[in-house]
Formats: C-alpha cells, structure tokens, sequence
C-alpha cells in the first residue's frame, strides 16, 4: 500500500507540473494582451498551488474516521455559500453566470468544493444506514433531497455541467451503496425527464446540442470553439509543432488555458502529448482503485469510490468536449487547467485518498 501512495503522489505530481508548464504556454498571449504580464496565470497557479498543498497537508494529518465528527455541519455551511453565491453583490458575476466570490483580486467556487464535501457526506450517511438503503423513505429520499437542492442551486447559477456531474456521481454512489435497482432506474428516468426543460428549452444551451450534432452549421457562432478545438488536435500531428508553438492560442481557442487546454496539448506535443496526459491518468485511476480495493469499511470504500469517479468523470468529459466526442460543458482537466478552486480541491481530494490507503496500512 505504500507503493501505491507514492505511486499516486509521483503521478499527481507530474500532472500539475506538466499543467503548470501547459498553462503558461496555453495563456502567455493572452495574459500579456490584457494584462501586461505574460506569467500572470502562471504566477496565481502557484498561488493557488501553495494553497492546496498546506490543506491537503492538513487533511494528511487527520484520522480518516474524524472526518465524519465535523461533515455535517460543514454539508450545510458548503449548502450556504452555494446560496449565498446567487446573492447580487456577494457572487461575482462573468460570462452570464453567478458561480464565484470575489476576494482580493481572487475567485472562489463554492460549487467545486460542494462536489467534494458532497462525496464525504454521502459516504458517511450511506455507511451508517448501510441496512436501511432498502427503505427508500429513510436510507433513500434524505440523500436524494439533499442531491436535489444542490444541483438545483448549482443549475441557478447556472452551471448544468457541474450540476450533471454531481448528480450522477451521487446517483453512482447510491449504487455502489447498495441502492435497489428499481430505486436506480427510477431515478434515472426522473433526470432524463428533466432534458427537454434544462436544455432543449434553454436557448444557449439547444444551441450547444446543435453545435455538437453540427458544428459546421454556424462555424462562425456556436460552432466556432468545437471546430477551433478540432483544428488544434488535428494540426498537432503525432508530435505537434513544438512547445509553445500554439497558433490556436492566438485569440482563435476561447478558454485555451482552462477548458480546451487539451487541445492545446494535442497542438503543441501532438498525440503523443494527448496519449501521455490520458495514461497518467488511467494510471492514477488505477492506483486509485488499489487502495479502494484493500479498504475495510464500507466509508473508506466509499469516499474512496467518489473521489475516483469526480475525477474519471471530468476527464472524461474535458477530453470527450475537446475532441468533440461530447457536448461542450465548461469543466477543467483536472491538475492541467488554470482554476484556483480546481486545483486546491482536487489536491484536497488527493490528500483524502492517501489518507485512506495509509489508515489501511496502519490499522490493516
């Protein structure tokens, strides 16, 4: 198990390391254009950087099962501040959405740690009513109505990927816990009844659908950063043209540095940058589920299971949108793109996954 959590540190190591070096390259341009300073998202990653190290560092010294004293009332705190985010003059608003707070020329978003305080918390209440879960008033309806007022409060802001990503993380979970599959599937048929009203019948949102099914029918407008992304992937050849030699970063790729950074990866290094970043995280993923593997109650089992599925799902979708294989949904590469409340999270999340693989080794 040792092995295993230096194997995890070493990888998760060099994906941020590589993520600083992709988002210097993906921002240089940009940063300088607007303001004045071709390292300034470089230098606030490392700020953020500096940050998550000391609070997984912290999370690193905290008895696993201690977790579970203080998850509830940090549940409804993390519930608060997903509120308090809507509010006029206390969210900062950009780009149509509400999603931050603005503090000292830094943002926070609420949602992303929601995401993960949401994991710990269903891991928790789904271990103490392992035997109730059959009992859909008692060990079902709590969690789903908790599952329900947070997307609810992240679709408000609005962010519908974040809100689909946790929710079908919880739906997982819930699975993994021992949900009756007829809980499951009705569920399911409850979430996708809900398309047509959040998507379909939301402008911008019909508009992205289109764009995925037929990018090439507005090239010019909702279009335009699917096939700028495509043309990035597909310029970089099996070695790209060389490290910071992006021609997409030129104001062609909107979100270069944060949502399709990996198109610029595939640009700059080619497919064999893309391939090395997908097998660094296979591999962590792998690592991962040894830990989850070994563990011996069903919260460590759990938490652990969360934490690995928030990451496959958003690099499944960060990847699936940039190659176009999924609609565009505005979430990061994990460790690679520039996000402050990203990067000390995922970090965080690391730090949890660690802690469980040593409590295993020390406690066996």
């Amino acid at each position: 198990m040792r092995q295993t959590r230096i194997n995890i540190l070493m990888i998760t190591t060099v994906l941020i390391a590589f993520g600083l070096v992709m988002i210097y390259s993906a921002s240089s341009i940009y940063a300088l254009n607007h303001f004045g300073n071709p390292a300034y998202f470089l230098k606030r990653q490392f700020i953020f950087l500096s940050f998550g190290i000391i609070f997984g560092f912290l999370l690193l010294g905290i008895e696993i099962r201690h977790l579970r004293t203080f998850i509830k009332p940090l549940t409804v705190a993390s519930i608060i501040l997903l509120a308090l985010v809507l509010v006029p003059g206390l969210g900062h608003q950009a780009g149509g959405a509400r999603r931050w707070f603005r503090l000292g020329g830094f943002s926070f978003q609420p949602s992303i740690m929601m995401a993960l305080v949401l994991v710990v918390y269903m891991a928790d209440f789904m271990s103490r009513k392992e035997k109730k879960l059959d009992d859909f008033r008692e060990g079902v309806l709590p969690l789903v109505l908790v599952l329900a007022l947070v997307c609810s409060l992240v679709l408000l802001q609005p962010d519908l990927g974040t809100a689909i990503s946790i929710g079908l993380i919880g739906v997982l979970l819930l699975y993994l816990g021992g949900l009756r599959l007829s809980y499951l599937i009705t569920l399911l048929v409850a979430a996708a009844a809900l398309f047509y009203p959040l998507v379909l019948c939301v402008p911008y949102r019909r508009a992205r659908i289109l764009a995925f099914l037929n990018p090439w029918f507005d090239p010019e407008g909702s279009g335009f950063q699917i096939i700028q992304s495509q043309i990035a992937l597909a310029s970089g050849g099996f070695f790209g043209r060389g490290l910071g030699c992006s021609q997409q970063k030129l104001f062609y790729l909107p979100a270069s540095h944060t949502d399709f950074i990996f198109s610029i990866i595939g640009e700059e290094l080619g497919l064999f940058g893309t391939v090395s970043v997908i097998a660094l995280f296979i591999l962590l993923l792998l690592e991962g589920l040894k830990i989850v593997k070994n563990t011996k109650n069903s919260f460590s089992y759990l938490l652990g299971c969360g934490i690995l599925l928030w990451f496959a799902l958003r690099v499944v979708v960060n990847i699936g949108s940039s190659c176009a294989l999924l609609p565009t949904k505005g979430l990061g590469l994990p460790f690679i793109s520039y996000g402050g409340s990203s990067l000390v999270f995922d970090i965080a999340a690391i730090s949890l996954l660690l802690n469980i693989g040593r409590t295993q080794e020390e406690y066996g």
